[in-house]
């Protein structure tokens, strides 16, 4: 999977991170686990990362699936601003 330059397959792999980062803490630590008293930071770190994974992916060559990686962490960054970080 990792040798196929696709949309689809960026969007899949763009998704993992942020899905742990969502299960892990949202669900299973149910947002009590708080770093540096900031709700968002666990977010902004699987960001981070799935930003090292754009570029490594455009480094190869693989436009597409670096382009997919990078909407779905946007879209993913953009949706914990408007659901998570509006409330505080």
């Amino acid at each position: 999977m990792l040798k196929k330059n696709d949309i689809s397959a960026g969007l899949l792999i763009g998704a993992i991170l942020p899905g742990i980062s969502l299960f892990v803490f949202g669900f299973l630590l149910k947002n009590k686990f708080v770093f540096m008293h900031k709700p968002g930071i666990p977010y902004f770190v699987a960001f981070a990362i799935n930003l090292f994974i754009i570029r490594y992916f455009y480094g190869k060559g693989a436009e597409k699936t670096g382009n997919g990686i990078a909407m779905i962490s946007l879209l993913f960054m953009l949706a914990i601003f408007i659901f998570k970080l509006q409330s505080l």
